[in-house]
């Protein structure tokens, strides 16, 4: 057993930050401008029209501008690369409370608040950012699927061609 507790390896303390490429630089940062202090996240690095890195929560997300010679791509989610990006949120009430702002927002709406079936309790909700790329902030009450007894059973609509 390894320092941190966790048998054969190592227990990490969470994801420190995901950088998020975007040829739609202006419209992306306006857009998580308002988003993530809404989330609670601020920002600590701003260079104008090439990069923006947001902290908070124990979560850092960064939007930096694509490489020119990928000017012409789109964001295809189920290409290789990020499906989507989700965000845990404290309690169920939050997600409704986000999905007011979103509205407010004019985000590009996949999925309204629903239970799903990942998990017990699985409450979330689901949008785009102006580069096409799928967010989403959920909550999940007491251990989720690291409860005892839970079985995550995949035959399940899932609702992964989202």
């Amino acid at each position: 057993m390894s320092a941190s507790g966790s048998s054969g390896g190592l227990e990490i303390n969470g994801v420190a930050h995901v950088i998020l490429r975007v040829n739609r630089i202006a419209e992306c940062i306006g857009f998580y401008d308002r988003l993530m202090p809404f989330l609670g996240l601020r920002p600590v690095i701003h260079v104008a029209e090439e990069f923006v890195y947001y902290v908070g929560g124990r979560t850092a997300l960064g939007i930096r501008r694509a490489d020119p010679d990928h000017a012409d791509a789109r964001h295809v989610e189920s290409a290789p690369g990020i499906d989507h990006l989700c965000f845990r949120a404290r309690q169920r009430e939050d997600v409704d409370v986000l999905y007011a702002f979103l509205r407010e927002l004019g985000a590009d709406m996949v999925r309204a608040p629903e239970e799903g079936p990942w998990a017990p309790g699985y409450y979330s909700l689901s949008f785009r950012d102006p580069e096409g790329i799928r967010l989403e902030v959920n909550h999940v009450p007491g251990k989720g699927l690291l409860a005892d007894g839970v079985e995550f059973h995949s035959g399940a609509d899932l609702g992964l061609d989202e």
